[in-house]
């Protein structure tokens, strides 16, 4: 069954009775290079792992299976579900789960060793990158498709840095590997695409205390992101101005520099060095 031709596509949906949903982000893929991209980002061995998110109508997810030891699908819309059971007929390595990924347990997964593959719809990319990467068995990468602006915020360096950048690079490496074009897709979404890997680092700091920490002051750093970083850092975290500059400056950032500026580090250092 070609999952890729927009006439198979349609009498599935047809068939099942169900419509597209924009709310779901139900753009199914139709361009078999983009198909190729992700695989090739993925690195798949016979000995790996995948879950998968959103697999709609199986598309991304027969492949993966032809390859990966065993591919567990979470898809939340209950009859895309039926849609899978018949197209993926015939694959004994693939587990289909109708949940949310957002509450789906982590630890259900019984191999420590896992990646993700996903197409993203906006309203849950932040989360769930969050979810896994904070999680206590993070995956060993993540390959995903989201929007293309989405994409590039997250790979921001300075003095392009955001919240959600920093949020994503103190846990792990993303990198964009490729844009995909809206007409890679039916129907055609209104924005573009990009393929982003995230590797998470052998290790990060794992302590809940210095967590909570470095994303207070991050926040306070990016509370009114076109104000100084001194005056946000004193008004969020409320501390004494002077105390403030002396704590930039002792970390070589100047109180007059934007939170835009700052990379990873600077943050970490910042955590690091702040004297309660």
């Amino acid at each position: 069954m070609n999952l890729t031709s927009k006439t198979v596509i349609k009498n599935l949906l047809k068939k099942y009775q169900i419509r597209p949903s924009k709310r779901l982000g139900q753009n199914f893929l139709i361009n078999k290079s983009v198909i190729k991209k992700v695989i090739k980002a993925t690195e798949l061995c016979s000995e790996d792992i995948i879950l998968e998110i959103g697999p709609g109508i199986g598309t991304i997810t027969q492949e993966l299976a032809k390859e990966a030891k065993k591919v567990i699908t979470v898809e939340k819309d209950p009859k895309m579900v039926e849609i899978l059971k018949e197209a993926l007929k015939g694959f004994e390595n693939i587990e289909v789960i109708q949940g949310d990924i957002l509450k789906y347990q982590i630890s259900k997964i019984k191999d420590k060793k896992y990646k993700i593959v996903a197409n993203l719809p906006f309203y849950i990319t932040a989360p769930v990158i969050r979810k896994f990467l904070e999680s206590e068995n993070p995956p060993q990468e993540m390959i995903l498709i989201i929007q293309k602006e989405v994409a590039q915020r997250i790979c921001a360096k300075p003095p392009k840095m955001n919240l959600l950048a920093v949020s994503v690079q103190f846990y792990s490496r993303p990198k964009i590997i490729s844009y995909v074009s809206k007409k890679s897709f039916w129907p055609v979404p209104k924005v573009d695409s990009a393929i982003i890997q995230i590797i998470p680092p052998s290790s990060v700091y794992s302590s809940a205390l210095f967590r909570e920490q470095f994303f207070k002051i991050v926040k306070a750093g990016f509370s009114q992101p076109r104000k100084q970083l001194a005056n946000n850092l004193t008004n969020g975290l409320k501390l004494n101005k002077e105390r403030v500059n002396l704590w930039l400056l002792k970390n070589n950032i100047q109180p007059s520099q934007r939170a835009e500026t700052l990379n990873v580090n600077d943050w970490i250092n910042l955590t690091k060095t702040l004297d309660r």
